[in-house]
């Protein structure tokens, strides 16, 4: 697991909530440390239980909000 990715340990008080971490890669998904409960525009939820959630940020998942890696079937842009 890569050292970004590392839970860094509990630190936060009885009075403090604790800080959900989100990890933003160029041209990939939005990582998001679980487990989580998302809530769609027109009220819907989808939740997850994995320690890792990946949420598409291209839109061209078939699962979306959640990522189905359809991003790696974009073109990718050659230096001229």
């Amino acid at each position: 697991m890569p050292e970004e990715w590392a839970r860094p340990e509990d630190t936060t008080s009885a009075a403090e909530p604790s800080r959900t971490r989100i990890t933003f890669s160029p041209d990939g998904p939005a990582l998001v440390e679980g487990p989580v409960e998302l809530v769609r525009a027109d009220g819907t939820t989808v939740c997850s239980d994995r320690f890792l959630v990946a949420l598409c940020m291209c839109r061209r998942s078939k699962s979306f909000p959640l990522c189905d890696t359809s991003h790696r079937k974009r073109a990718r842009r050659t230096a001229e």
